[in-house]
């Protein structure tokens, strides 16, 4: 599967699609199942939306010889010491926001369960600004789909 394909559909689909920017690769493909990673990418795309103060980045781009999704946003950003702890089931790191407001502390967990089936990895990082970026790295399929 094209993974520029695959965001481009999913965004196509989003009310907020107007707070995305893109940077993509249009031949990075892996050997995924569709329906699933697009999950991955819906979780990723709802978290970063709850949290963003402006934009939502995307970059789809091959990296080290894995296919590589980031979702960036722009929030305050995840401290270090929870990074890890946020993949956890029901985690939440900001616990002063009420469960109505957020999400249920399900997606990250699922995300990272679907990726770790595909062979990859899904982590989260801290960017310059302040925010966070999420990174899932899948390997990548040596013939592009063009």
């Amino acid at each position: 599967m094209n993974l520029a394909r695959l965001v481009d559909a999913e965004i196509s689909r989003r009310s907020d699609r107007d707070r995305v920017q893109l940077s993509m690769d249009p031949y990075v493909t892996v050997d995924a199942v569709e329906d699933q990673i697009g999950r991955v990418l819906s979780n990723l795309l709802d978290n970063a939306h709850r949290h963003a103060e402006r934009l939502v980045l995307v970059q789809v781009r091959r990296e080290a010889g894995a296919a590589e999704l980031t979702v960036t946003n722009d929030g305050r950003g995840v401290p270090e010491a929870d990074r890890d702890r946020i993949f956890d089931l029901f985690a939440r790191v900001d616990t002063s926001r009420s469960r109505d407001l957020g999400g249920t502390g399900l997606g990250l967990t699922i995300a990272r369960e679907i990726t770790q089936a595909h062979h990859g990895t899904l982590t989260v990082e801290g960017t310059p600004a302040g925010g966070v970026r999420f990174v899932l790295r899948l390997p990548v399929n040596a013939e592009p789909d063009l």
